[in-house]
Formats: C-alpha cells, structure tokens, sequence
C-alpha cells in the first residue's frame, strides 16, 4: 500500500496550520512507536504498520472539563477537547453529527433475559442515518487542513452516503467508490447529493485496492480518502461513541459494550476512548468487556478468536449484512487484541438470525436497526445464552444504522397482517378483532 507524500501542495504540515488538529501532536505508529508531523499519510514509513493519532490530553480538574464539555453543542464537536479538531469547530460548515440517544432497553432485556441494564446506542439518528457520520466530520476538518478539493472513499454503502452529505455541506467535490451491488437505497442515498458515484465490479476488497492505487497516480492529486489517507483523523470519530455513552450513562463506563465488526475500526477506537477517559480521570476506573459482532457470512475474526489465532485469514463474503462485508479486516488483529485484553469475545450469527434479531429490536424498543443492528443484537442473544455475556450487568449493544437502509433483508418475510374490503365485516373475517 503506498504512502501518499506529505510534500505536496495538498499537504499541510502541522506547523502551518497551528490550533488546527487541538490536542493532537503526532502520528503515531501502532506497531513500532515511531511518530511522524500530523499529515494525510497512513502507514509508518519504517515498517509499515497503521498509524493513530497521538495526543497530549487536557490535564486539570476533571469536573471542570465535564462542565465545559457538557455546555458544549449537542453534537460530537462538544468533544472538541479532546479530538484532533480546532477550537471553533463546531462554527465550521458540518453535518453536526452525534449526541445520538442511548436507549433504556427494557423491553428487549426481559426477552433477552437481562436482570441488569440494557441499553441500545441508536447512532442510526445522525444526519445520513448512520455512524459514519462522525468519522467523516473528522475527516473532513483534516482535509480542510491539507487542502484537499475532493472527498473520496471506498465504501460498503453507510460511507459513500456520509462522504456525499459532507462534502456537499463543506464545499468539496465528491467521488465516492461502492461495490456494484449494493443495496438499493444505499446507492441512492449515495448519489442524491450531486457528487460521483462509480460502482466497481468486485467486493469492497476490490474497491479498496482500487482506491489505494488511484491514492498514488497522478489523477488522485488533490484527492482526500477519508478511510485511507485521512484514515487516521477519520478513526478518532469513533471515539465520540465512548465519550457520549460514558457521559449518558452520567459518566461511567459500561460492563459490557457489543460492537459490529467491519474494518474493526470502530470497536479499537471506542476502546481507545474509553482509556481517554479513564486517563483524563472523567469516568472511575474499572474493568470492562467489549465484545465483538460478525455475520456468519463474512466472519474472519470471529474464526480467527475461535480459534486461538493471531492473524486474521481473510474471506469472500457472502451475507446480507453488506456493511460488514469486508473480508479482510484492517483492524482484525487489534480486535483480537482487545477482545482477549478485556475479556471480551468476537461472535457472530447467521442471516436468519441477523433478520429474527432485527424484528425482535423493533418489536420490542421500536428501533428499525439495519443489517449491521442485527448482527450485534443477535450476537448479544447468542453471547447469553452461550453464557459468555453476563447478563446481570450494564451492558450497551450498537445500532450502527436505519433500517430503511437495508429494507430487503427483512421485506420477504414482512408485510400486512392481512388485507381486507373496507368493511367491518371483513376486519372480523380476517380474526382481527
């Protein structure tokens, strides 16, 4: 994977765009340490591995930044103190994404026999009705910085329509790349706001490679990828996950946090926010378990966890859950890290199970959850009944995503209850009475 020059045009350093990434101070190499200046590059140039960014965290009286934060907006810009953001982001053209609810569960937690809470973080409220909406923000204020034109990405679906929305908002032309197949209203979703769409035949695998090529021609000049070259701003969007459910629960951690599995992404950054937070002294600190949710179809780190391994072996998917489709997950190994860390474990459930898991949230707490809701509701099911989640504790499952995203999973098996003549006679034939 080539690593895109910090010495172009588009490329800032972070000495020329001072207050501009707050708290942020480096780039930071998961695997070896190394740092290198704040710049839209994404591997370490000594061995190659990912690199996050790195901070120098407020210090001070915690219950004094708890105020500040909580007189914030009501948006992830609220977090801003600790994000690698400027001070007046929250005054910058965005999409405002975040403060999503997290939601008392008590339905489902007597189906799901839980003694202690349950509760669902519905981030399927932000502005394209998923959580990509965080990443992309972030990513979006680091590409202001290097002064990238166009705002590209490759995408399952969720992210195609986030880089659109966003882009639109800020003033960037957009070109996004999906595989050809997706769901229908992701790839409207996607297109409605103005900008390019191009379907690539293939998996997202493909799409990716694609998009790590054109990263390193000519014609990619001027280009930022939110989930490549600006994937280390765009990961810390994640984050604000763990700040708003720790907050919501009146700052403290969770027991226990269920958590889709795409890149795996998302489940290292809410681990590495809750460790913020502990650091920083906002929440007690405690244990807690972060479990991980894949569907059966495309499931490589649950293989990988099962089975005792390091390394993640890669799959072709085959799943309705196509936000999770990727099978070769960058971040599958920090996953298993984690998983094993906090004594967690990485699950997964079958399509059918995925479109029962479904109907069961929104039957019982009136939540459409997407494909991607399914997998971590059904995988919630499964881990207690297999009695490896503790159902007596605090426990916060993840809805990444609307349904109405993905309303062919679920419309075989959904419909009318009947339909009847307009007639009182016929609402009795029909047993509805």
């Amino acid at each position: 994977m080539a690593v895109q020059s910090v010495e172009s045009s588009t490329a800032s350093s972070a000495s020329d765009a001072s207050g501009a990434f707050g708290p942020a101070i480096a780039l930071s190499c998961r695997e070896c340490g190394e740092r290198f200046d704040l710049g839209p590059i994404f591997a370490c140039e000594v061995c190659f591995g990912p690199l996050e960014v790195a901070y120098e965290l407020p210090a001070g009286d915690p219950e004094e930044l708890r105020r500040r934060i909580e007189a914030g907006p009501n948006s992830i810009w609220r977090y801003a103190p600790l994000l690698p953001v400027p001070a007046d982001v929250a005054d910058l053209p965005s999409l405002h994404p975040g403060f999503t609810q997290l939601v008392k569960a008590d339905n489902l937690a007597r189906e799901l026999g839980v003694t202690g809470e349950l509760h669902i973080k519905d981030d399927s409220g932000n502005p394209t009705h998923s959580f990509k909406d965080r990443v992309v923000a972030i990513a979006v204020q680091a590409a202001r910085t290097f002064g990238f034109t166009t705002l590209s990405c490759s995408s399952t679906g969720n992210l195609a329509g986030a880089v659109g929305a966003a882009a639109a908002r800020a003033g960037f032309r957009s070109c996004v790349f999906i595989p050809h197949d997706l769901e229908a209203g992701k790839v409207v979703m996607a297109a409605v706001y103005g900008g390019e769409l191009v379907g690539i035949e293939g998996t997202y695998d493909d799409v990716n490679r694609f998009c790590s090529e054109l990263i390193g021609d000519p014609v990619g000049e001027g280009w930022g990828f939110v989930n490549v070259n600006l994937r280390p701003y765009y990961g810390e969007g994640s984050k604000t996950l763990a700040y708003e459910i720790c907050e919501q629960l009146g700052w403290r951690l969770p027991d226990q946090i269920v958590i889709p599995i795409a890149s795996g992404s998302q489940l290292t950054k809410i681990d590495k926010g809750l460790k913020e937070l502990i650091a920083i002294g906002l929440v007690e600190d405690k244990p807690y378990k972060i479990f991980g949710a894949q569907a059966e179809g495309c499931s490589p780190v649950s293989a990988a966890f099962k089975a005792g391994h390091d390394v993640v072996r890669p799959q072709k998917p085959q799943t309705i859950a196509k936000s999770l489709a990727i099978g070769n997950p960058a971040d599958g190994p920090y996953v298993l890290d984690i998983a094993r860390r906090t004594g967690g474990a990485v699950e997964d459930v079958n399509d059918e199970q995925i479109v029962d898991a479904i109907k069961l949230l929104a039957r019982t707490e009136g939540i459409f959850a997407e494909t991607a809701g399914g997998v971590t509701v059904g995988v919630t099911k499964k881990l207690i009944e297999d009695g490896l989640l503790d159902p007596s504790l605090t426990t916060v499952v993840l809805n990444t995503g609307d349904g109405l995203k993905t309303l062919d999973a679920v419309a075989p098996t959904t419909g009318p209850s009947a339909i009847i003549r307009p007639t009182l006679d016929s609402f009795r034939e029909a047993g509805l009475a």
